[in-house]
């Protein structure tokens, strides 16, 4: 299994919330699982965590760092590595995350954005995610999966593959995977702008956390702003 590009999508009122409450006091109820009211509901088609799942990760981290007096963002303020909490209770506060292997993120913004991503650099920089998000929002979804769909194709035949599925049975599944993810990426584009609560949250598979977001919601900024 390849890296993983993820655009998570990220309740504020619920993030704010928990960072809010003292840190002691998070760590109490979460381990009753007694915050769970904060969670939002999940969205039907969006990736995520259960929430005991969810729960241990956090309880995992926090018990590296050890009781602390004050609240959950000023305990991380504190740290040198406060954006990996913070990354955490933004999965918590999440409704759901659109998530793919990063080979094939390349081909759905090249669709998009009808150029090139040269480099992962560009793939994750804000205005490349500013310009997808302008043309993606509220764009019909089969519209977008059958751009990508044969742009795939057109890209197989240059490179001389077989298209025909008697020779090659990956063709249809990897079809059907590229139609998914398309229409999940707008979907999830759209939730994220037509929310008036939710913000979206670009990242990677084992990227630091100080490096997720953009903006006034890169994690860094968020933390410290």
């Amino acid at each position: 299994m390849g890296i993983e590009t993820v655009l998570m999508l990220v309740n504020r009122k619920s993030l704010d919330k928990i960072l809010d409450t003292q840190w002691n006091q998070v760590y109490d109820l979460m381990t009753n699982g007694k915050m769970r009211h904060l969670r939002p509901e999940k969205l039907p088609r969006l990736n995520r965590d259960f929430d005991i799942d969810c729960e241990a990760e956090i309880l995992d981290w926090m018990e590296t760092i050890g009781q602390r007096e004050g609240a959950v963002k000023s305990v991380l303020q504190d740290l040198d590595d406060g954006e990996e909490g913070l990354l955490q209770f933004m999965q918590f506060a999440s409704p759901g995350s659109w998530e793919c292997w990063e080979a094939r993120s390349y081909l759905y913004l090249d669709v998009a954005l009808g150029r090139e991503i040269k480099d992962r650099t560009e793939l994750y920089s804000i205005g490349t995610w500013e310009t997808l998000v302008s043309k993606l929002s509220n764009l019909p979804e089969d519209e977008f999966a059958d751009q990508v769909c044969i742009d795939w194709m057109e890209r197989r035949k240059q490179l001389g593959e077989t298209l025909d599925e008697k020779e090659d049975p990956k063709i249809i599944p990897t079809y059907e995977a590229h139609a998914r993810n398309s229409r999940l990426l707008v979907h999830a584009i759209t939730e994220w702008q037509n929310s008036s609560e939710n913000i979206g949250i670009v990242g990677r598979e084992h990227l630091d956390a100080a490096l997720w977001g953009h903006g006034e919601f890169n994690l860094t900024n968020y933390l410290h702003g």
